[in-house]
């Protein structure tokens, strides 16, 4: 009898659940052709979108419905469809795997099996499968900026007394950034009298950061006076110095500042010899104080 009671114990035991492996990847973002604004719009900037293009054989698959990038979503989710079929996958989120590319992929496609307006499961890992290299048309982000995220929702959920409510608390924590004339270069305003210049550079992190110390050492690290340079940090794979800035001026007014700095780092870039001792002490300085994001 008890033999029996075991055997019919286990018949209805649930089954095991499979361990899924993450996989970390260093810089989730690479091969796509807008490698550093994927980074910004990830890291940097608040509120901002992007429409992005499936590739013939996703959407044959899959079918065809418009998906747009969003720098966060409601609730950090990580996707969204919305009751006109429009599809909205969150760069920003709180759960994530050590690949990102693959968690953002994998929330596109997840979306694409979900009827409009209904809510979108994705799993927290996904473990191995296609990655946003795999199911996108590459090509450069045409990104908008935008003052508050009203473009989250359509007509009906507008009208939503609760959604409205939400949307004023996510409005009320963004701060005003803006894009300027390099790519993946942004200027915002975190204080009255506080503002920063923060770009993500598009080369690989010892060549970068070469040529950041010889620019430290050589006194040309900087924006212009009152401006000053606060550290950088590594956010998927790539480098991101940031510099403090009065808050007063605008973002139009460091175009220039910035565009003259890009050009000195462009040019120093091409220096690739041994650093020399000074330039040795401020790589030492800069690595010192380099914080790494995921």
């Amino acid at each position: 009898m008890s033999k029996r009671r075991n055997s019919r114990s286990a018949a209805n035991a649930a089954p095991k659940r499979q361990k899924v492996r993450d996989i970390f990847v260093a810089r989730p973002f690479e091969g796509l052709a807008d490698e550093p604004e994927w980074i910004a719009l990830r890291e940097l900037v608040p509120a901002a979108s992007a429409p992005l293009t499936l590739k013939p054989e996703i959407i044959e698959e899959y079918g065809d419905r418009p998906v747009t990038l969003s720098t966060v979503l409601p609730m950090a989710w990580p996707a969204m469809t919305r009751q006109d079929g429009r599809i909205f996958v969150g760069l920003q989120r709180h759960v994530q795997s050590g690949d990102v590319s693959r968690d953002i992929a994998v929330a596109i496609l997840c979306a694409l099996k979900t009827d409009p307006g209904d809510t979108v499961a994705v799993p927290a890992l996904p473990g191995e499968g296609p990655r946003l290299q795999d199911i996108l048309v590459d090509a450069p982000l045409d990104i908008s900026m935008h003052d508050g995220f009203e473009y989250w929702l359509d007509a009906e959920q507008a009208e939503d007394a609760n959604v409205k409510a939400s949307l004023e608390r996510a409005n009320a924590s963004i701060y005003p950034t803006a894009r300027l004339g390099i790519p993946a270069a942004y200027w915002c305003r975190v204080a009255p009298d506080k503002s920063h210049v923060r770009w993500v550079l598009p080369q690989e992190e010892d060549p970068a950061l070469d040529a950041l110390a010889r620019l430290s050492a050589s006194g040309d690290l900087l924006l212009g006076e009152n401006t000053k340079f606060a550290g950088m940090f590594r956010a998927h794979g790539l480098l991101v110095p940031v510099w403090d800035i009065p808050g007063e001026p605008e973002a139009v007014d460091f175009e220039a500042p910035l565009a003259d700095f890009a050009k000195r780092y462009t040019d120093i870039l091409a220096e690739t010899g041994p650093l020399d001792a000074a330039a040795r002490r401020a790589k030492q300085g800069l690595v010192g104080r380099q914080l790494t994001l995921r």
